[in-house]
């Protein structure tokens, strides 16, 4: 007989959102400029025919990964970008109709997983002011409760949690015996960090990813950090060299390249800056703590300046509808303020 799992039939997803050459892209997070040009040229120059052609090997990355995060390579799984560790946890953690807590609106995967694979996702609104009160989170976490999954700073709210509200998370994860996933994809735009707890107790997990600041969204390559029984379980869904070689000879050139990161960060900075600024002196409310987005009260319609920004502008951003007390607002990506500038003179020719 014929089977089609039954939770694909309607699990809503898009596919092949591309056609984005020519536009500046401030509409997925990722870095508009990318990687220093001759940076990328010389990492380039060292992949070989040998390279492309053999599987790739990877204790090596992940040793250099360890020694940055000052950890041992046991405590890490490489995986192919962030989302697929969290794929991973999420099957390997949770049963079928398994309660899994997390705040909305988040990282949409989180539910397109618990959907596909059947488990129950329980949402924890954002109030109206676009903050999230702690408590809201700790009266989900019932026994039943197999996984809360927060994010650290959240996307695309760009709210982060105090060390006092993560410990009285983590002290009732314990009590009730529940695991944590903690997604730091948009660590390094904002310094505070759950890592530690990942690496020092059980039953806690952090994702990253190196598509964000480390501008490598088109190389795929991400990790999940935690005790080592636990990522031994991920390390065993995950496919055969499901990571590329290429991707882990830009990771690499990243964090050993003095002053890279660094200089990533100020350039992103530099950025925000500029763009909170102009915006305050013309009046609009934003909204974004943390991450490399923010949130945009428009005076206009924000849909309608989004399709004008990409026909008239070519500028590709985007629209979110009823975000608490901003009602409809638009969402974009923060990058170097050469880019910001373009962005802020389009938008206050559009939003008249």
């Amino acid at each position: 007989m014929y089977y089609l799992n039954p939770n694909l039939v309607n699990l809503y997803r898009i596919f092949d959102q591309n056609e984005r050459a020519g536009y500046l892209r401030l509409d997925l997070n990722e870095n508009p400029g990318g990687l220093p040009p001759e940076f990328v040229k010389k990492v380039l120059a060292e992949v070989t025919p040998q390279c492309i052609a053999q599987y790739p090997e990877t204790l090596h990355f992940k040793q250099v990964l360890a020694d940055h995060l000052g950890t041992d390579v046991n405590r890490l799984c490489l995986v192919n970008g962030s989302a697929e560790g969290i794929r991973y946890i999420i099957q390997a953690y949770t049963s079928e109709h398994g309660r899994i807590v997390g705040v909305v609106p988040s990282y949409f995967m989180f539910q397109v997983y618990s959907e596909m694979y059947g488990r129950d996702f329980i949402p924890v609104p954002y109030q109206d002011d676009l903050t999230m009160d702690v408590n809201h989170i700790l009266a989900q976490l019932t026994n039943d409760t197999q996984l809360l999954i927060l994010l650290n700073p959240n996307n695309p709210m760009g709210n982060v949690y105090t060390e006092d509200e993560f410990e009285q998370m983590m002290a009732v994860a314990e009590e009730k015996q529940i695991t944590v996933l903690v997604d730091e994809a948009y660590h390094y735009f904002y310094p505070g960090t759950f890592i530690r707890y990942a690496l020092e107790r059980e039953h806690v997990f952090v994702t990253r990813t190196f598509s964000k600041l480390f501008s490598m969204a088109g190389c795929r390559l991400g990790y999940v950090a935690g005790w080592q029984e636990g990522v031994q379980m991920v390390q065993k869904l995950c496919t055969p060299h499901n990571i590329n070689a290429i991707a882990m000879k830009f990771a690499e050139a990243v964090l050993e390249t003095p002053g890279m990161l660094e200089d990533l960060i100020r350039k992103f900075q530099e950025g925000r800056a500029y763009l909170i600024d102009v915006l305050d002196a013309n009046g609009y409310r934003h909204k974004g703590e943390a991450g490399n987005f923010l949130f945009i009260k428009p005076r206009t319609d924000a849909k309608s300046i989004v399709e004008r920004m990409k026909s008239e502008k070519k500028i590709l951003i985007k629209a979110y509808s009823a975000v608490g007390d901003f009602g409809d607002c638009l969402r974009i990506t923060i990058g170097e303020k050469q880019y910001m500038k373009v962005f802020a003179e389009a938008l206050f020719q559009l939003d008249q």
